[in-house]
């Protein structure tokens, strides 16, 4: 006799629901939500529509677009611009570099780095310094983009080697954009020249590169096994996290000068920048160890009973653990930092918000345009703050935090 055994049934997931049923699942569910979502729906079309019809008819953009390169560089010298174009093509090339190398983390620095060059280059207002010559070198910069991008494609440009040449290209923009005095190269550019979204990026950029080790070691040495060690430390981040940022910039760039030796002067801007390296640094610290904090004992344990040293545990061990585990709170106190360089200009350093300051105030007929100049400086912070956020995005999930 024969048995017939049935195959069982395979069960799919169901299909996700189409567009009408999702409206009528989420936002008219009831009356309550109907008439909810209805108002809202109109309170949004409306707010749309003013800030579009107020942009292109009843703003003026004058005090924006007569001044692009103030808000770039400052008073900067015009004929030493060519610094800051050298620059700017020294990071297009290890931008095309990166885009090949480490993808989508890229992607949006990318694209908002090659349409910063667009924009400018097809600025809209005639502009005595925007020579055609100027505009066409702006554009150029998307050709050393690609260049960087196909010369990546080569074995012997390794991602180490491009970090490196990205830290390497920090201190030679300092010096290209300064100046030095060795065998007359360069003529110097004293930093109150500089200004614009120039500083901005200068304080936010170096205070990040200078807080994160600074703030690593804080945390190493708060967690560290020596009681002197483990109390400067703790007092340090403790004193540093419990004052406001204004005072430490007010602390540096006034009063620290009265207890340096006679003849021995530190730049403003300098200063700025050391009262802001140290007060992201405190906040680091904390946020560093929270991910040290959370990286289990036992793995230590272990790795001394390999026989690794303590320098190998924590470099090769728990600290890649640990950062890996507070990558968002760590760019979040990065993106705080780039946006807290306005306060920079409480202490006389010209960034982007001190020449949005002064440009409102050079002619009277720009009294009441507060709105226009505010509204485009808070467009590119945000569009700055974004392209930090995303890059950590895709880094969090590259490395598969909160994956595994």
């Amino acid at each position: 006799m024969t048995t017939v055994t049935e195959s069982p049934k395979i069960m799919r997931p169901p299909e996700p629901p189409g567009f009408k049923t999702w409206v009528r699942k989420n936002l008219f569910n009831s009356w309550f939500n109907g008439l909810l979502t209805i108002v809202l729906l109109v309170l949004i079309v409306w707010a749309v529509y003013s800030l579009v019809r107020w942009i292109f008819t009843a703003a003026d953009w004058e005090p924006v677009l007569k001044f692009p390169i103030l808000y770039l560089v400052g008073q900067y010298p015009r004929g030493q611009l060519w610094r800051v174009g050298l620059v700017l093509s020294i990071y297009s090339l290890l931008i095309g570099f990166s885009w090949r190398k480490w993808g989508g983390v890229m992607r949006v620095l990318v694209l908002t780095y090659a349409g910063f060059f667009v924009v400018l280059a097809f600025w809209p207002a005639n502009i005595p310094i925007l020579t055609t010559g100027i505009r066409a070198a702006l554009l150029a910069n998307l050709g050393i983009i690609a260049i960087g991008y196909l010369l990546s494609g080569f074995s012997k440009i390794t991602p180490r080697l491009i970090l490196i040449s990205w830290l390497f290209s920090l201190f030679l923009s300092l010096i290209l954009l300064r100046g030095t005095s060795f065998l007359g190269l360069l003529d110097i550019v004293p930093t109150n020249l500089w200004g614009g979204l120039f500083v901005t990026l200068f304080l936010a950029i170096g205070g990040i590169t200078l807080s994160f080790p600074f703030g690593v070691m804080l945390a190493l040495g708060r967690r560290s096994s020596l009681p002197i060690i483990r109390v400067i430390c703790t007092i340090f981040i403790e004193t540093i996290r419990g004052v406001p940022l204004i005072s430490i910039l007010f602390l540096f760039s006034l009063i620290l000068p009265l207890f340096l030796p006679t003849g021995i002067r530190l730049d403003r801007l300098i200063r700025a920048l050391f009262g802001m390296t140290i007060f992201s640094a405190a906040y680091t610290a904390e946020n560093v160890r929270g991910g040290l904090a959370a990286v289990p004992y036992g793995q230590t344990e272990a790795a001394k009973a390999l026989g690794h040293s303590n320098f190998q545990i924590i470099a090769l061990i728990v600290l890649p653990q640990a950062l890996r585990a507070v990558i968002p709170p760590i760019v979040g106190q990065f993106i705080s930092l780039f946006k807290d360089t306005t306060l920079a200009s409480g202490v006389a350093v010209l960034e982007l918000l001190a020449v949005g300051r002064s440009v409102l105030n050079s002619e009277p007929a720009y009294i009441g345009l507060q709105m226009e100049v505010y509204g485009f400086i808070a467009v590119v912070f945000w569009i700055l703050s974004y392209m930090m956020s995303h890059a950590s995005r895709r880094l969090e999930s590259v490395l598969g935090v909160g994956e595994r």
